[in-house]
């Protein structure tokens, strides 16, 4: 539904008059319905811009999907790089080789929209900012942002990181919906941390009623960027606002936005999401008992793949994240491979995608990344090992019922 209505403007956008209004005064702007999935406001939301720290809302979404799959737990200690401490303001001042607890590092990102937290964020889960901003773009592409690049974490300017409004209103709609038990974050309107209070610096968290988040963003560049999402009387608006002169004239703008479209918006009669009705805050995942790792297999030559049928041969994969340790894997006379990639981030990034869906069909399964030599370049294979030849084909079958290519293969 969200597809079909973003996909073609609205006939009111499209016949709205060109006077002077409250958004005359911006670059960029669109207003969805939650409920219906229909546009009911816009203004230049396909022309690219710079989306300044509204970044920061798909670094949470990728670190909210660690998350999830229980590789990364809100106390798990993330450690601070000299390149991350480098990072231009706004930050928290972290200091190299210091750490900072997951929890605290997405409320950074949320309050502050700290650079360095968000680079530790980076590095921890993909190794490198760069790597984590390939997962981000590829992470957009399967959301339906066809017209957003990423090249890093923060939002700190870069000529060839793009967005559009509306690829940003499609975006804040996947986090409210794909993650109700962490949307609640980004509620919180002070972050206290190290003897320091920082306040939300989305104002309409202060006095705009029924405003739930998301985030706010600026540079020179971009100007003063807003994503923003209201509830009201069983009605829901999320709303983008790109470019504005001052923070003030951003804010007076969305205001005005949300104002003219809350009478055309529908009321929920029914949830789409259950959590949707009564947000909550964040509820952590349930506790590890031991730390999930990923393990890099050294290169093997080319296994032949045990026949399933049709349908056998892996695609390419979808990207979700994972960590990225190192350890010697589990010796198991067969595997099941969910996926082939250019680098180790990607393959680690399906393996946690996979784990973390079908934790019940892999559980006691080695997550592994295969490294071999094709065409002078390194690739990595996603497996799981560990299986018998039947059990291995019973896993695959189960997956490929929840949409995961695989393939069964002998260890070598």
């Amino acid at each position: 539904m969200l597809a079909l209505a973003m996909a073609v403007p609205s006939t009111e956008a499209l016949a709205r008059p060109k006077a002077r209004s409250s958004g005359s005064a911006i670059a960029a702007a669109i207003v969805v319905d939650m409920n219906s999935g229909r546009i009911l406001r816009e203004q230049a939301s396909t022309i690219p811009r710079a989306p300044a720290s509204l970044t920061k809302m798909m670094t949470l979404y990728v670190l909210f999907s660690y998350m999830r799959a229980g590789a990364v737990s809100p106390d798990s200690e993330l450690v601070v790089t000299p390149f991350a401490a480098s990072q231009a303001p706004t930050k928290l001042n972290l200091k190299p080789g210091a750490t900072i607890r997951a929890a605290d590092a997405v409320n950074a990102l949320v309050t502050l929209s700290a650079n360095d937290a968000a680079v530790t964020i980076a590095e921890n889960l993909a190794g490198t900012e760069a790597n984590f901003a390939r997962v981000m773009t590829r992470k957009a592409q399967e959301l339906g942002m066809m017209s957003t690049l990423f090249r890093n974490a923060s939002g700190l300017p870069n000529d060839e990181q793009v967005t559009t409004a509306r690829d940003m209103a499609v975006l804040a709609q996947h986090l409210i919906r794909d993650f109700p038990e962490y949307y609640g974050c980004f509620q919180t309107k002070y972050f206290a941390y190290h003897g320091r209070r920082y306040r939300n610096h989305n104002r309409l968290l202060f006095g705009y009623k029924g405003t739930d988040g998301i985030k706010t963003g600026y540079t020179r560049a971009a100007g003063f960027n807003l994503t923003a999402s209201v509830r009201r009387d069983d009605k829901h608006l999320v709303a983008v606002v790109l470019g504005g002169r001052t923070g003030g004239q951003r804010d007076a703008a969305m205001r005005a936005l949300l104002d003219q479209s809350f009478p055309k918006a529908v009321v929920l009669t029914a949830p789409l999401v259950a959590s949707l009705e009564t947000p909550a805050p964040p509820a952590p995942p349930p506790p590890v008992a031991k730390k999930r790792v990923f393990a890099l297999a050294s290169a093997a030559p080319t296994a032949e793949p045990v026949s399933l049928g049709e349908g056998d041969a892996p695609t390419a994969a979808k990207l979700a994240p994972a960590p990225a340790e190192s350890v010697v894997p589990d010796a198991g006379p067969y595997h099941v491979q969910v996926g082939a990639f250019t680098s180790q981030a990607e393959a680690e990034s399906r393996l946690g995608e996979v784990q973390g869906r079908a934790s019940s069909v892999l559980d006691g399964h080695q997550p592994l990344a295969v490294a071999f030599q094709k065409d002078d370049a390194q690739w990595y294979r996603a497996r799981f090992a560990g299986f018998s030849q039947d059990s291995a084909k019973s896993t695959c079958a189960q997956l490929k019922r929840m949409s995961f290519d695989c393939v069964v293969m002998r260890a070598n």
